[in-house]
């Protein structure tokens, strides 16, 4: 493209080196220097003033963001696999088209929900924070003991992309017995690969696992999925991990189970009203809390970013982007 032709494009925060490089190679880019979170008049300001915009999970895009006169943007390329923060009936009633970055993320979410498990049963958090206050006073036959992982029954609500991949490395690598509900489950021989049980019920998941991992997207259906009613089935000696979205918990109600010890433990990568974490769960040392973390290797990172350009340069050129989602 020629310098004056090039379409512009702003990025509501920062991305790797590498993205913003070849994004300021191909586009008329506008990076956010100081990387903060935009407001709703600099959203609705970039809308007016460029052709398309690159949004992340910290930007709101409303309908009342996206009815703004003129709209010049024609494309909004999300940089992440959930767009529950776009409303996307609002964008498409706009003319606008919406991408996403699927497949790229899905071993290092997969990877972060493993740890997050691994971290929760085995009180690895709790123990770290015990030996950096100088408290530890060395090995003991009783002291801080966990839970076993290997063997036991892992419970997925969701078996997209990202929960296969975390059913293959529960199954084959910890022995791990699997099972599921999804209301739009993967083929037979998928499920068959994974070794994989189905439930028919999210309900019936929650009373047979030892770990509930989430792995529903987040939509005006599954917000609360995990409510105070679903969260008494599960076991006493049970554990909650959720690397979806924040919204998909009700997190007084999680609060208010783990208070009760209705469950053993949880362990959070994203929240409801995120950035803000319920405050109880601060204090509670059975649980482990992450700061939206599932993606955030150099290496996908940098993978999700080149997507997200892959998606702008083919509709700017054209074609149908590779993952438009509206």
């Amino acid at each position: 493209m020629s310098g004056r032709s090039r379409p512009t494009v702003v990025v509501t925060r920062r991305l790797p080196a590498p993205v913003e490089q070849r994004l300021a190679q191909e586009f008329d880019a506008r990076v956010n220097q100081d990387d903060h979170s935009f407001t709703t008049a600099e959203l609705r300001e970039a809308l007016r003033g460029a052709d398309a915009l690159v949004p992340t999970v910290s930007d709101r895009i409303t309908a009342q963001t996206l009815a703004v006169e003129p709209l010049r943007a024609r494309i909004l390329a999300n940089f992440g696999v959930g767009y529950n923060h776009i409303d996307v009936a609002a964008a498409k009633a706009r003319g606008l088209v919406v991408t996403n970055t699927p497949d790229v993320l899905t071993d290092d979410t997969a990877d972060d929900a493993i740890m997050l498990m691994l971290m929760v049963a085995r009180r690895a958090g709790e123990g770290e924070r015990h030996v950096r206050s100088g408290t530890w006073t060395g090995w003991r036959p009783t002291h801080m003991l966990g839970t076993k992982v290997s063997g036991k029954t892992l419970g997925l609500i969701g078996l997209g992309r990202i929960g296969r991949a975390v059913a293959r490395r529960a199954h084959q690598g910890f022995g791990m017995h699997v099972v599921f509900h999804d209301p739009y489950p993967p083929p037979a021989n998928v499920v068959a690969d994974l070794a994989a049980e189905p439930k028919a019920t999210v309900e019936d998941v929650l009373r047979e696992a030892d770990f509930v991992s989430l792995h529903s997207p987040a939509t005006p259906e599954t917000r609360h999925l995990m409510n105070a009613e679903r969260l008494a089935l599960m076991r006493p000696t049970a554990f909650l991990i959720n690397t979806a979205r924040g919204d998909i918990v009700d997190e007084a109600a999680l609060v208010a189970a783990l208070e009760r010890r209705q469950i053993a433990g949880a362990a959070l990568d994203v929240y409801e009203q995120e950035p803000h974490v319920t405050p109880a769960l601060l204090t509670m040392e059975n649980v482990v809390l992450l700061p939206h973390l599932g993606s955030a290797t150099q290496e996908t990172r940098v993978a999700m970013g080149m997507r997200a350009l892959d998606n702008l340069a083919a509709f700017f050129a054209g074609s149908a982007p590779r993952d438009r989602v509206v």
